[in-house]
């Protein structure tokens, strides 16, 4: 039985895995989309949001069985719980990048953000792709130094984010209010992504430490 369940574990890992690369790939699409204005390429983004959100529910229903029916505890029992918060963690990175995509799909022809601000954007959206995939490198290795990086990705994606409310901001801005509406979100959505990246890192760290950084989780 120890072994099964054993197994268990090792396929909820898997599923996670599965999740974060669909996720990574989803904002992969959704930058190169942004910055081509791709409405075809925007459309794959939304309809591939159904199957992590279809697999986030299989995940979550085969943690709870496992909770259910194993009553683990110590370790065992972390993995479990924490399987479940990344992978809401994991379906929002997925849902925020749908949301760039459909943003993509609102503005077609035209491009979501102004000239000004294409620079900016592209590094932003870079970043937070960089994120997605070195979740998923974390998800694969356990490796604390992974988790370090994505930190530091995502202190550069709250930088960015920053400094496109400065431009905005200034008094030069003239932009009408749809494309300052666009660009609000559109670097929301960025920058929640990288957030929910932290997240997932901070609680694949707790689990292989067992200790929780609370400052980290901020």
């Amino acid at each position: 039985m120890r072994t099964l369940f054993q197994e268990d574990l090792q396929k909820l890992g898997d599923e996670l895995i599965r999740i974060s690369t669909l996720a990574a790939e989803a904002m992969d699409k959704a930058r190169r989309a942004f910055e081509d204005a791709d409405v075809q390429l925007a459309d794959e983004v939304i309809a591939a949001d159904q199957r992590i959100d279809a697999l986030q529910n299989d995940l979550d229903e085969h943690a709870i069985d496992l909770l259910a029916l194993q009553g683990p505890v110590a370790s065992d029992l972390r993995m479990i719980v924490g399987a479940l918060r990344m992978s809401a963690s994991l379906e929002r990175m997925g849902d925020l990048a749908r949301h760039i995509a459909q943003l993509v799909r609102l503005r077609f022809p035209d491009h979501v953000a102004p000239d000004d601000l294409k620079p900016v954007f592209s590094r932003m959206a870079e970043h937070s792709v960089t994120a997605g995939r070195k979740v998923t490198e974390l998800l694969e290795t356990r490796d604390l130094a992974v988790a370090r990086e994505v930190t530091d990705i995502n202190e550069q994606i709250n930088e960015l984010h920053r400094s496109i409310f400065t431009l905005i901001a200034e008094d030069d801005w003239d932009a009408s209010a749809a494309t300052t509406a666009d660009c609000t979100l559109a670097s929301r959505y960025f920058e929640r992504y990288g957030d929910h990246a932290v997240a997932v890192s901070n609680k694949v760290a707790y689990l292989v430490t067992g200790e929780w950084d609370a400052k980290a989780a901020e």
